[in-house]
């Protein structure tokens, strides 16, 4: 995990900060890359909200039952990769 001093002055940052105190935001990029930013002295709160994502959970459980494993080397032969790649 990589630290950042926010010390430099950002209306912008100042007020997700901020709203951040009240919930945990989802910043979506131009090109659709999302982010979470919580508040760290919040995450048992951000834990009971991933809880209440009903279509999360649904997937986390399904990734769950699943019990087949592929190998490194099984991936990389799916893929076309050598091992020097």
């Amino acid at each position: 995990m990589k630290i950042i001093d926010l010390s430099i002055d950002s209306t912008a940052l100042t007020s997700l900060l901020t709203a951040a105190k009240q919930e945990n935001i989802i910043l979506i990029t131009a090109d659709g890359l999302e982010f979470i930013l919580a508040e760290i002295n919040n995450f048992d709160r951000e834990i009971e909200l991933t809880r209440q994502n009903q279509e999360l959970m649904a997937f986390l459980n399904g990734r769950g039952q699943q019990t087949k494993t592929l190998s490194a080397a099984e991936v990389r032969a799916r893929l076309g990769l050598t091992s020097g790649e």
